[in-house]
């Protein structure tokens, strides 16, 4: 599987015919110069919650990609009103789809969606399991530290993308805590320097985890993993 970071929490993920992107806030990134009408291709999009920093640029790569869209039934319920074409889960579930399992975590967060006509209710935020020819992606979400995470560690996750930011969510000690529970073999961090107020070090992180590799991804880069 190859992992492509486009900033902030947005990672594209390829496999075969399977092309997915989660949290596609690229086109109002200031840290990004991502065309995101250069994305093509895409078979899946993967939204946590509606903050528009996640939900970003969803819209029109649904449109412009045909794309299906999964996520909360709040969520997808506000999108498909919008006539896209959508998956509708929740934390917890499990559901097996053509490219492979994809699994709803907890997450502890904010969802609310705003729009022109007001602020739309955008379900419980969650983190994704993403299972695709044997190898797992844990896309943590926006999140603090729960003690749910250490559940996570039966599924043996193979890259977890772990916010460090801090203020919104994690901070970094809190993130080595998370991987803690987790175990996964690749921890790559996210959610940080995008704004201010979520200034940190990566390579702070590195330094601290002890239970993992970490990959540090600059913008566009990509990782086959």
């Amino acid at each position: 599987m190859k992992i492509t970071y486009l900033g902030h929490s947005a990672f594209i993920l390829e496999d075969g015919d399977f092309k997915a992107v989660i949290d596609p806030f690229i086109s109002g990134n200031p840290m990004s110069n991502i065309n995101v009408d250069e994305i093509t291709g895409l078979t899946h999009i993967f939204v946590t919650h509606g903050h528009g920093d996640h939900l970003g640029d969803t819209i029109k790569l649904a449109k412009n990609n045909d794309a299906l869209i999964i996520s909360n039934a709040e969520i997808t319920n506000y999108l498909k009103s919008l006539g896209l074409r959508t998956h509708s889960m929740h934390i917890g579930g499990r559901y097996k789809f053509d490219f492979g399992t994809v699994k709803l975590t907890p997450a502890l967060h904010g969802s609310a969606i705003q729009t022109e006509e007001g602020t739309v209710y955008g379900g419980n935020p969650c983190g994704f399991v993403i299972e695709v020819n044997s190898k797992k992606v844990y896309h943590l979400g926006d999140t603090g530290l729960t003690m749910d995470m250490k559940l996570v560690e039966i599924e043996n996750i193979d890259a977890a993308l772990v916010p460090i930011g801090g203020n919104f969510t994690m901070d970094i000690d809190d993130a080595i805590r998370a991987i803690d529970f987790i175990k996964p073999k690749l921890a790559i961090p996210m959610h940080y320097d995008t704004f201010p107020v979520i200034k940190a070090d990566p390579k702070e992180f590195e330094k601290k985890n002890k239970t993992c590799k970490t990959l540090i991804m600059s913008i566009g880069e990509t990782f086959e993993l």
